[in-house]
């Protein structure tokens, strides 16, 4: 559901209600109002929290995961959207605050945090609940998997009851348009994910450890977030463990059985994956053959820790290397475990601290735009993704020093403050929301000026109660006006290397949003929105590890007195 197009479902359904310009600008003033003056509403919740837990929790904790990397999830991709989000809300824990004092006006990052999680909401599929708050969308995929002879007519929900799995459900729909191939699919028609009437086939496979593992640290990421929901946290915990056994007993990259999965969303490996899961895994378990999987100086060499490259250091959907790198350092730096663990992390400590350093626009290892934007993919197209991922665990690093009582960190000889890290993300993030060259946030409906054809057909085609066939959208595709809905909250694909870019429906490597990128967005907003106010809470260093036990056997107790 990542890279282009994503059909309908999860990831290409999008956005706001038919319009002018006027009336859009006039209705999102509104909706800035209305958001900002309450809580979380219910669906924005239901991203975050688990069953029973809306009306417990007053916060919301996030964090980061990336989940459902590999996949054209168009079906599946309804349950890793929602684990995909679910697990950027671990590894930034926050405590309530003690204390209450008069709110001052929301910052841009909490003003920009409410729109990117309406994007969420825009990208559901299946059934609908009435309070879904997008006008413009509907029931979508209701047939997926029901009608196709690879899924057995069945249902494509994952049983996180079973013991073990054979296989999984990687795709669903098909989108190979080469050799000029007009058979209807998910890249050739052009039509409201709700009026999709042509097959889309399902693709399960049977040795996918890369897809399973990330699978395995969404739902073991979760259980820790419901952790107060005993039942449902237990459930999610035992279908990451039956994931993650099936990822490791049948070993495969999932896009190597797939000439689509390996065309659009290709996977190089998956042993970051492993090291990935299997600190997720141990975190959400406590049991140690996770932690011993994680810190095996192999699987470390295997998954690229020792390589180096021009790629060293970028966390996305195709290698969670690094964010694996610092959710490790966290366990050093607040539970400090010792041998036989600490060869590895300390090892993964020291890396982090370089690739910190590789973010600061003192070195050299990326290039920046003239604007300041910095080049996570060297020059290619869609780089916001990377940056806000990068812009998050900038921050996330930068908290964990301070609650470690560490002012900041060494780069060779020079020592930097935390401050370096947290400016760092704000110059990126402040870049996206409009800070830059064109004067243009690169988030839908933030700010007086935002992408108005962003390439997704939910948000291009009026919901104007007709019914438009697999070509006879493309009129709404080509067509030079403003999308009809405001996808509020989509962080598009970005301008290219030279601060440039083109607001052409047509033109996804400018104009399409991701899941994997609203993520991040998502994940960096929170991190740094509410910063410097008084009720602002300070991260949690201990729940994340509530299944941990402790690292060091607890002393007997001493003889009771002697008496003769």
């Amino acid at each position: 559901m990542y890279g282009r197009d994503p059909w309908g479902g999860p990831l290409e359904i999008h956005a706001a209600d038919s319009a002018t310009d006027d009336d859009r600008s006039r209705n999102l003033n509104d909706f800035d109002k209305a958001a900002l003056s309450r809580p979380l509403d219910e669906t924005q919740q239901s991203w975050l929290l688990g069953p029973g837990e809306q009306k417990k929790k007053k916060y919301v904790d996030l964090g980061c995961i990336i989940v459902s990397r590999k996949i054209f999830v168009w079906t599946v991709g309804t349950i890793l959207a929602a684990a995909f989000l679910t697990g950027l809300i671990v590894l930034i824990i926050k405590t309530v605050p003690r204390h209450h004092h008069p709110e001052p006006p929301p910052d841009n990052y909490t003003q920009a945090l409410h729109k990117a999680l309406m994007f969420f909401n825009a990208q559901r599929s299946g059934p609908l609940p009435k309070h879904n708050n997008v006008s413009w969308r509907g029931n979508s995929g209701m047939r997926d998997g029901l009608s196709d002879a690879a899924a057995n007519n069945k249902n494509l929900t994952f049983n996180n009851s079973a013991d073990t799995i054979d296989k999984i459900s990687a795709q669903v729909g098909s989108g190979d348009t080469s050799g000029g191939s007009t058979s209807p699919n998910d890249h050739y028609c052009w039509t409201r994910p709700e009026d999709i009437d042509y097959p889309r086939p399902v693709y399960e496979c049977h040795a996918c450890s890369d897809l399973a593992a990330e699978m395995s640290a969404a739902l073991a990421s979760a259980s820790i977030v419901f952790k107060d929901n005993k039942s449902y946290s237990k459930k999610l915990v035992h279908g990451a463990a039956t994931l993650f056994k099936f990822a490791r007993d049948q070993r495969g990259r999932y896009s190597a059985g797939s000439a689509e999965a390996a065309t659009f969303y290709n996977s190089t490996s998956y042993w970051d994956e492993f090291l990935w899961g299997g600190a997720w895994m141990y975190y959400a378990t406590g049991n140690s053959s996770y932690l011993a999987l994680a810190t095996a100086r192999g699987l470390a060499k295997h998954a690229g820790a020792f390589w180096g490259g021009p790629n060293y250091g970028v966390f996305s959907w195709e290698n969670k290397l690094t964010g694996a790198q610092v959710l490790l350092s966290r366990l050093r730096l607040f539970l400090s475990p010792g041998y036989p663990y600490e060869d590895m992390l300390s090892t993964f400590h020291n890396q982090t601290s370089i690739i910190m350093c590789s973010y600061l626009p003192v070195f050299t290892s990326f290039n920046r735009t003239k604007g300041g934007l910095i080049q996570l993919n060297h020059g290619a197209p869609q780089p916001l993704q990377y940056v806000v991922n990068a812009a998050f665990l900038a921050t996330l690093y930068a908290d964990y020093l301070e609650a470690a009582d560490t002012p900041g960190w060494y780069c060779g000889p020079n020592f930097y403050s935390t401050k370096v890290l947290r400016d760092f993300a704000k110059t990126q993030v402040n870049y996206i929301l409009g800070k830059n060259p064109r004067k243009m946030s690169y988030v839908v409906g933030f700010g007086h000026k935002y992408p108005k054809h962003v390439h997704h057909r939910g948000a291009s085609i009026p919901k104007n109660r007709v019914r438009y066939n697999c070509k006879g959208g493309w009129k709404w595709r080509d067509t030079s006006k403003p999308n009809p809905n405001t996808l509020v909250g989509a962080m598009v694909g970005g301008p290219d290397k030279h601060d440039g870019f083109r607001d052409v429906r047509t033109n996804y490597n400018y104009t399409e949003p991701t899941l994997a990128g609203n993520a991040g967005l998502v994940a960096v907003l929170i991190a740094l929105s509410g910063e410097g106010k008084p009720s602002t809470p300070l991260i949690d260093k201990n729940t994340i590890f509530t299944a941990v036990p402790p690292m060091f056997p607890t002393p007997p107790p001493p003889p009771a007195p002697w008496k003769p």
